[in-house]
């Protein structure tokens, strides 16, 4: 039993906010202690795909009890790898299989990384902030209808500090997971 799983990509992985060791702290070990809990296991993965959560992640968990489950997948799909009504699919199926009677599952949806990627031509820009905007809106009715508690990264204050983001413009920076960890259990409690 784990008082917290976290299934997805790097956001959950952590990238942005190295532990000295070199590996990441990230948001996700952070809600755990705002949460007071102690049990946590996080699968979140460098270039997951919500294909890769599906094919690989969901099987890992399938037999884990938590009352507690997060999902942070989709910006790499929106980025590089984007099929419409695949990526609608895998991120239906994700949700279905987590819910469990007495879970709690969360999110967050995307803010914007087209705007912080250094080098992308205006068009492309134009291109990736619709599909994420559609992405967006997608996910908001998805979670709705799931009862999936969904953090709005996309709107949050810290979205358009830079302080708050790695140099790569994808991912947090150190400052970027503490606060989205704040704000997360802030949501959770």
């Amino acid at each position: 039993m784990y008082g917290l799983v976290v299934i997805g990509d790097s956001f959950a992985e952590g990238r942005g906010d190295p532990d000295g060791a070199g590996g990441y702290v990230g948001w996700v070990p952070r809600v755990a202690h705002r949460l007071g809990i102690d049990d946590v296991l996080n699968l979140g993965s460098y270039g997951a795909l919500t294909s890769d959560v599906v094919d690989q992640q969901l099987d890992k968990i399938a037999d884990v009890e938590t009352p507690l489950l997060g999902v942070a997948v989709g910006g790499n799909d929106l980025v590089r790898a984007y099929d419409h009504d695949r990526f609608r699919a895998n991120l239906t199926s994700i949700f279905d299989a987590v819910a469990a009677p007495g879970r709690r599952v969360f999110t967050h949806d995307y803010p914007d990384i087209p705007g912080k990627l250094p080098g992308v031509p205006e068009e492309h820009r134009t291109l990736l902030r619709a599909r994420f905007a559609e992405a967006n809106t997608f996910l908001a009715g998805l979670c709705a209808e799931r009862g999936v508690v969904r953090y709005a990264l996309s709107t949050a204050a810290l979205c358009a500090d830079p302080d708050m983001w790695y140099p790569d413009g994808i991912h947090p920076s150190s400052l970027g997971h503490r606060t989205i960890a704040n704000e997360i259990a802030a949501l959770l409690v």
